[in-house]
């Protein structure tokens, strides 16, 4: 039988949604544990510069941002483990979170797993991810100074990307789909203006090629010339969105193409069980977004979890 522990609550997410939960639950003095593969980090901490956040005019890195969140809910006293939750499921009157090598009862739950980024599903794509493909260019793109890359998105993350490598790479091709960004207009505008950065309109990426050595050529198609071609790169970055991280709930709360459903107060269709960040159905996903959704859903679970004490 594997090893049971009991909280009042899990928060399971290390990324700003849920250090930020950790932070708020810990000072209503609930009793808890954070779970997240691999320990803090999240989407947020891959983004090279963060200019939105208020308190930082200067901006600050992604990973930094989540370094002083992280040590900020353990002054609180926020316990952080490296673990990965299997399933959830019904245990009497509370849940019972399935993980490796040991299950977990809790009170309440703060679902704040956040969302991977979505893949183009072409040819080429997952055998040379890792050897020229790559999902994240503040990890990667330091292998690509003086080459040429490409990146496929049109929205704020890719405009971000190609901005970051436009620093770093010789030539970077930006491909849309469609004949504008969807991007915020600011960044935008920075895009037009850099000399090394070339829009490509109206174009899809349909095979990615290369060898063990890495990519060669991406091969795209113009969705109004109806043109097939091929342009020379080292790299390819893909930002195209993210998918939620929500298959291992198996059904358990209400799902809206994938993502979680909840109410303006992050309760899901179960009852204790709350959502916060980008795996939430909401119309905006940002890091500002993210912490405002943990501080509903701490003060949610902790008027659940008083609830249940007063019934004990």
């Amino acid at each position: 039988m594997p090893e049971v522990e009991e909280h009042e609550l899990v928060i399971v997410g290390g990324g700003a949604a849920g250090l930020t939960a950790g932070i708020y639950a810990t000072r209503y003095g609930l009793e808890l544990v954070l779970l997240a593969i691999g320990g803090p980090g999240g989407q947020t901490a891959t983004a090279s510069v963060i200019e939105n956040f208020p308190g930082f005019p200067d901006g600050i890195t992604g990973a930094e941002l989540i370094m002083r969140l992280s040590q900020q809910a353990q002054n609180f006293g926020v316990t952080i483990e490296s673990a990965e939750v299997k399933s959830i499921v019904p245990d009497d009157s509370r849940w019972r979170l399935v993980c490796e090598d040991r299950d977990i009862l809790a009170s309440a739950i703060i679902l704040a797993v956040g969302a991977s980024p979505r893949r183009l599903k072409i040819p080429g794509e997952r055998d040379l991810f890792g050897r020229g493909v790559s999902y994240c260019a503040t990890c990667d793109g330091f292998f690509y100074r003086g080459k040429t890359v490409a990146v496929i998105g049109g929205g704020n993350s890719a405009v971000e990307e190609a901005l970051y490598l436009s620093d770093i790479a010789e030539k970077v091709y930006l491909i849309h789909r469609r004949d504008e960004l969807r991007a915020e207009m600011i960044l935008a505008e920075r895009a037009f203006k850099v000399r090394n950065l070339e829009l490509v309109w109206d174009t899809i990426p349909t095979q990615i090629i290369g060898n063990h050595g890495g990519v060669s050529k991406i091969v795209v198609h113009n969705n109004k010339t109806d043109a097939d071609g091929e342009i020379d790169v080292d790299g390819v970055f893909v930002a195209i969105g993210y998918e939620p991280n929500t298959g291992f709930l198996d059904g358990l709360v209400e799902l809206k193409d994938s993502f979680i459903v909840t109410d303006q107060r992050m309760r899901t269709s179960q009852p204790g069980i709350f959502a916060a960040g980008d795996v939430r159905d909401t119309p905006l996903r940002q890091v500002t977004t993210a912490v405002g959704d943990a501080a509903i859903a701490a003060d949610s679970a902790y008027r659940y979890v008083a609830m249940r004490r007063a019934q004990d």
